[in-house]
């Protein structure tokens, strides 16, 4: 099998880690974004984490966060920011620029619409309904195609189960 991300990139999407790597460094480097991603994911949650990319020059490091709300993780004169950088340097240990960058369309964005019936199957709605108004939105927001998969004890369940829908174009490769 072949991963997903590593078979589309180049072709429609990009690194999400852009850095040349040191060759002794390179294993300490990865543990660092994937210790930097979990915690940026877990804190800023609520403001809708599209993606994450993680930018390394010989002293510096770049995090830019790609965000649905980026208002909420500014705040108000940019002051929950600054205290988001001071805890991202503490944890690194090396000095971080963070750039906070617009989601254009949220609804269309497959991480986002996966948190979105997430969250909205944690709140007990139906899950059939959860997916069809993800595909919805994702539709009117233009995306070409949508394929929604839950899984588990749906509805409650005794047995677990998948259902999935596809609306549009889904093609594998690209």
């Amino acid at each position: 099998k072949v991963n997903p991300i590593g078979l589309r990139l180049g072709i429609n999407r990009n690194w999400s880690s852009r850095w040349y790597p040191n060759w002794q460094r390179v294993p300490a480097f990865v543990a660092e974004d994937d210790k930097i991603r979990k915690f940026l994911k877990k804190e800023l949650y609520y403001a809708g984490i599209a993606d994450i990319i993680i930018e390394r020059t010989a002293k510096r490091l770049r995090v830019t966060i790609v965000a649905a709300r980026p208002g909420i993780i500014i705040g108000k004169k940019g002051a929950d920011i600054e205290k988001l950088k001071t805890r991202l340097q503490n944890m690194v240990q090396k000095p971080v620029a963070l750039n906070i960058r617009e989601e254009k369309r949220p609804q269309a964005s497959a991480q986002l619409a996966a948190e979105n019936v997430a969250t909205q199957l944690e709140r007990r709605v139906a899950f059939r309904r959860a997916m069809k108004k993800v595909i919805q939105a994702a539709q009117k927001a233009g995306a070409k195609g949508i394929k929604v998969q839950v899984a588990g004890r749906l509805g409650g369940a005794e047995m677990a189960r998948t259902e999935w829908y596809l609306e549009g174009r889904v093609p594998l490769h690209t």
